[in-house]
């Protein structure tokens, strides 16, 4: 076999020499025991995937979304969607691999491993749909860092009262660009390293707007009017307004909070000893409570220091000082880089691997060249690899452009991927693999557990389409801000 022979050859250094190991136990040194090569991730590497997958632009909502809520319910609220997202996370751990022990590559491997194939054409709509979205919602985001960066120039140099338009068209253009390039590379586990940078750059910029938070409130005072129940009905807002943006509120909670989508996948690099899933469990319990602590922080400090009119983008809110307003901007435009490849990689694998088993005779689809590249060594390069992801790259560029609205395009994003991706799946897959009797305490309380989170997704929806809704009939697309 193909297989054997290319052990045969696998060269083996023994002693500073090099030999060669034709030993029947030569596959094992380098092969996993699904036969693909050997994963080398760790509790570190995965914690720094989730951190880069869960601290995005969520982050950057959520002092307006304290503001819609207030005191009481905004920090409630941002500790139960962090429990719910822990507890469902430690549920989906466990259906990593098949009642029979194989491996799952992705969420939807688990899901029809576990649950069958309804389920895992209702999972695959629900993820790549989602998918889409952050790249998308991480497309805007980026666009307006990059325009703060040159708007905090242009104030510091002509005054606050001073003119200073910037192009977020040009900017996504850029920005596209760049994914354009690390689109190329053919697999997850080779981002690695551009994850543990990306969740550097999500911590110095989350901590960036706290020390702005916390100097503005220290400058100003008590200035800010902040509320136990937010924004004020009457004075800030009309009663329906309130309702509304409270709905969207918990849609940009929900976003914020978004990486089961991706979980699988990041599980998938982890080594085989010890056991995956026990490490996925360390890994998320690390990686969830850090960035809640982020997010308390960030939330109410930043509604603190804004109070009831908090801006959408709180890091949007400060010019002075504006080398450290750039850096943090700088930080953002980091870190997003390397999260829309975190969720970008689960979508380039689905199509491709469909493409190939689906006309396995077409070299379009299945030749590939080896390139080297400098410091990443031989790296595989096709051209349909090339045609896909900037094909993807650029139609999500393009949506952002059109239908830039930042809060409520994120409170969408959150409200149709929370439920049936984070609660409602692993949920059921747990039931199952569990094999929890029907109507007994535990199977009552997660039927109730989804259920709530059910609505709670329908009602963030109908919240964010309604603000997507009125922000579309102000705008004018590619026009300068």
């Amino acid at each position: 076999m193909a297989v054997e022979r290319d052990a045969q050859r696998m060269p083996t250094a023994i002693n500073g020499s090099l030999e060669i190991d034709v030993g029947d136990h030569s596959l094992d040194a380098f092969l996993d025991d699904d036969g693909r090569a050997k994963r080398t991730g760790t509790m570190l590497t995965a914690s720094a995937h989730i951190i880069t997958a869960v601290i995005g632009s969520g982050v950057l909502s959520l002092a307006w979304a304290t503001a819609q809520l207030g005191w009481i319910a905004g920090p409630v609220v941002l500790l139960i969607f962090a429990l719910i997202t822990w507890y469902c996370s430690i549920m989906l751990a466990d259906c990593y691999r098949s009642p029979q022990g194989k491996r799952s590559y992705s969420y939807k491997d688990a899901v029809k491993a576990n649950l069958g194939s309804v389920y895992c054409n209702f999972c695959g709509l629900s993820q790549y749909v989602n998918l889409i979205g952050v790249s998308i919602g991480y497309t805007i985001t980026t666009a307006i860092s990059m325009g703060a960066i040159k708007k905090s120039n242009c104030i510091h140099r002509n005054g606050h009262d001073a003119t200073c338009e910037v192009s977020t068209t040009t900017n996504m253009i850029i920005f596209a660009a760049m994914q354009i390039v690390l689109s190329q590379l053919p697999n997850f586990h080779k981002i690695s390293w551009l994850s543990i940078v990306a969740a550097i750059m999500s911590v110095a910029y989350s901590s960036i707007g706290l020390g702005l938070s916390v100097a503005k409130i220290a400058d100003e005072g008590p200035q800010a009017r902040t509320t136990l129940t937010g924004v004020i009905v009457g004075v800030d807002v009309t009663a329906t307004e309130k309702l509304w943006r409270t709905f969207q509120s918990l849609g940009n909670i929900a976003f914020a909070y978004s990486y089961s989508t991706v979980l699988i996948e990041i599980q998938d690099t982890l080594k085989s000893s010890p056991p995956e899933n026990q490490v996925m469990k360390k890994a998320s319990a690390v990686g969830v409570s850090t960035t809640t602590m982020f997010y308390m922080a960030c939330g109410l400090l930043g509604y603190a220091a804004f109070g009831n009119s908090a801006p959408g983008n709180f890091l949007t809110g400060f010019y002075e000082p504006f080398w450290l307003i750039d850096i943090a901007n700088i930080c953002i435009v980091i870190h997003l880089i390397g999260a829309y490849q975190v969720f970008a990689q689960p979508v380039y694998h689905f199509i491709e691997t469909w493409s190939r088993n689906r006309w396995p005779d077409n070299r379009f689809l299945t030749s590939e060249l080896v390139v080297k590249v400098p410091l990443m060594g031989d790296v595989p390069f096709s051209i349909f690899r090339l045609t896909w992801r900037t094909l993807y790259v650029v139609v999500t560029a393009v949506v952002a452009m059109i239908f830039p609205f930042f809060n409520d395009f994120l409170g969408l994003i959150g409200a149709l991927s929370f439920w049936p991706l984070t609660v409602f799946l692993p949920v059921e897959m747990y039931i199952v693999r569990a094999k929890i009797p029907r109507f007994c305490s535990t199977w009552i309380w997660l039927k109730i557990l989804s259920t709530i989170c059910l609505l709670v997704s329908l009602v963030a929806a109908c919240g964010s389409v309604r603000g997507l809704i009125q922000s579309v009939q102000h705008y004018q697309p590619f026009e300068s801000s």
